[in-house]
C-alpha cells in the first residue's frame, strides 16, 4: 500500500517525521519511507520537500504507524497537523486525541482492506 504524508509546518518538521519513522523498529520494519520534493516557487532555487512517500510491506500495523506519527506530533512544540494520503482517502491527525488516532486507525485499515496490497 502506499501512503503520502504531509505536515502543516514545513520541510524541517517533515524530515523531523522521516526521520522519527525511519527510527521507529516496529515502522522501520513494515515501512519504507522516501521524499518527493514540489515544483520550486517563484523566485525559490531548486525543489521543496513536501511530502514522504511511504509504501508498506509484510507486516504492515496501521495501528503502530498512526501511534508512531502520533508520538511524533507529541514530541513537537507546536504540534503540527498531519495529512495521510492513500489515493482519495484523507485522514488528519489534528487533536492527537484518542479518538483521533482510533479514526485514523480504522480508516487506514479500511482503505488496507487488511491485505496490506496496494489496491
Amino acid at each position: 500500500m502506499r501512503l503520502e504524508l504531509q505536515v502543516g509546518l514545513g520541510a524541517g518538521e517533515l524530515r523531523s517525521l522521516q526521520g522519527w519513522l525511519r527510527s521507529d523498529p516496529v515502522v522501520r520494519r513494515s515501512i519504507a519511507v522516501g521524499v518527493r520534493g514540489g515544483v520550486p516557487r517563484p523566485g525559490e532555487m531548486g525543489t521543496t520537500l513536501d511530502v514522504l512517500e511511504l509504501v508498506t510491506g509484510n507486516g504492515w500495523s496501521a495501528a503502530s504507524f498512526v501511534l508512531a506519527v502520533a508520538a511524533w506530533r507529541q514530541s513537537r512544540p507546536q504540534r503540527p497537523r498531519v495529512e495521510i494520503r492513500r489515493g482519495e482517502t484523507v485522514i488528519v491527525l489534528a487533536e492527537g486525541s484518542e479518538d483521533d488516532i482510533a479514526r485514523a486507525v480504522r480508516a487506514l485499515e479500511a482503505v488496507d482492506g487488511g491485505g496490506g496490497e496496494d489496491r
